[in-house]
């Protein structure tokens, strides 16, 4: 089992920034790729961004050029920094980490919310 424990979520104004944290722990040998998904209500599950062990990053559309990850693998730990947010960008932020075998294998953090507001 693969264990994520998230912080730095809260409460921020428009055009504010915040960093999440995200630290793995237990059988995190093979893990492929960690990053970031988040849930609005109402809204399905959409993935903001993810890094591969290579460092190969993907980045939704909606938060590029704002939105930041990277990864610390010493520590085992995945950072999504987030500039310029915009009222859209509140949500539950899960942090998620998969595995690749036959199949995919994802596990997933408690979730954090990021709330804009004025």
């Amino acid at each position: 089992q693969v264990q994520l424990v998230e912080s730095g979520g809260g409460l921020v104004q428009p055009g504010g920034s915040l960093r999440l944290s995200c630290a793995a722990s237990g059988s995190i040998f093979s893990i492929y790729a960690m990053g970031w998904y988040r849930q609005a209500p109402g809204k399905q599950r959409e993935l903001v961004a993810d890094i591969t062990i290579g460092g190969s990053t993907n980045v939704a559309d909606s938060v590029k050029g704002r939105f930041t990850i990277s990864r610390d693998n010493a520590k085992n730990t995945v950072y999504l920094q987030m500039n310029s947010l915009q009222l859209e960008d509140t949500a539950v932020y899960y942090c998620n980490a998969y595995k690749i075998g036959q199949v995919r294998y994802d596990y997933w953090g408690q979730g954090t919310l990021v709330t804009v507001s004025l």
